[in-house]
């Protein structure tokens, strides 16, 4: 689902940013670079050699698990594509700073026992990509 996300993004005209690791991020930007598109890793580390080889612009914080706010201040649109906490955190950091977030198999919320209807829910890539990119006028 990433990789075909990544290539609709760059499809799309827009650039992928994202953590610049393995798994998902990875995916992510194979399938952007594949339909020539600009990928952007905001790392962990200190070092840019940590980015995945899909990475065109990799900026190494040494910031940890803190720079998911700087992956979500970067972008116009959160694409949540399914995700453990590293992905909750930056989901809840995009609604707490109004950065919309569309969902793709991704957590489900809930405030006390009541589900919270926060994340724009996509059922396949492209449903995902043409929610995001709508959502970000493009």
């Amino acid at each position: 689902m990433a990789e075909e996300v990544g290539r609709l993004v760059a499809e799309g005209g827009a650039v992928l940013v994202c953590g610049g690791l393995g798994g998902v991020m990875e995916a992510a930007c194979r399938g952007a670079k594949a339909a020539g598109g600009t990928t952007v890793g905001i790392l962990p580390t200190s070092d840019r050699a940590d980015a995945n080889r899909y990475v065109d612009i990799a900026i190494p914080t040494g910031m940890g698990e803190a720079r998911n706010a700087l992956v979500v201040r970067a972008a116009d649109v959160l694409i949540a594509v399914a995700g453990e906490f590293g992905t909750l955190s930056e989901i809840a950091l995009a609604l707490r700073t109004g950065t919309p977030v569309v969902g793709l198999a991704t957590w489900e919320l809930a405030k006390g026992g009541q589900p919270v209807d926060a994340i724009v829910r996509a059922s396949t890539p492209g449903d995902a990509v043409a929610a995001a990119l709508a959502l970000a006028g493009v």
